[in-house]
Formats: C-alpha cells, sequence, structure tokens
C-alpha cells in the first residue's frame, strides 16, 4: 500500500503562483509514476500533468508553459509549480502514484484563483 499527502492548495489572485507538493509514504519501489490531476465543481477530473521516475515531464495543453511538474526521488515528493494562474485553474487537485500496475490517489487540495 502506498499512501498520498497533498499540501500547498490555497486562495492566490489570478496571476499568481502556488506550489503543490505531495508526499508518498509505504511500499514504495523505482520506476514508479507520480502526477497531478484535478477536479473543478461540476466537472470530470482530468489530467494536468505526469511525470516518470527518470523525471520526464508530460503536460495538458491547458497548463504548458505555465506549470511545472518535479519530483524528489529521495523524499518520495511530487511537486506542481504552478505560474500564471487562471481562474479556470480553480478546482481540487489531486495527486496519483502508479507502481506495478496499482493506481494510488490522495485526498485532494483545493486551489482558488480570484479574478
Amino acid at each position: 500500500q502506498v499512501q498520498l499527502v497533498e499540501s500547498g492548495g490555497g486562495l492566490v489572485q489570478a496571476g499568481g503562483s502556488l506550489r503543490l507538493s505531495c508526499a508518498a509514504s509505504g511500499s514504495i519501489f523505482s520506476g514508479n509514476n507520480m502526477g497531478w490531476y484535478r477536479q473543478a465543481a461540476g466537472k470530470q477530473r482530468e489530467f494536468v500533468a505526469t511525470i516518470t521516475y527518470f523525471g520526464s515531464p508530460h503536460y495538458a495543453d491547458s497548463v504548458k508553459d505555465r506549470f511545472t511538474i518535479s519530483r524528489d526521488n529521495v523524499k518520495n515528493t511530487v511537486y506542481l509549480q504552478m505560474n500564471s494562474l487562471k481562474p479556470e485553474d480553480t478546482a481540487v487537485y489531486f495527486c496519483n502514484f502508479l507502481q506495478g500496475g496499482n493506481l494510488y490517489w490522495g485526498q485532494g487540495t483545493q486551489v482558488t484563483v480570484s479574478s
């Protein structure tokens, strides 16, 4: 089992920045992928970004050039640096962790961007 704990959400004005963190604990092995999804009120959960164990990132078009995903394999932590935030980025952000065919989710952290 793997547990995920997100942090770093909050309220920010449009154009501002936030940094989300997600720490994984439990039975962790090398070769896992970590990522972020988000879910706005009344909408389906959508992909934001993912990063492989060796640091190769992939982004949704809507956040490319504004968000940066990174990870620290010693701390088993993934980060999401969000810059130039827009009101449409408002959502609950969920961390996920894929290892050995098993997918784990965090509880989510709220990000609210005011106009």
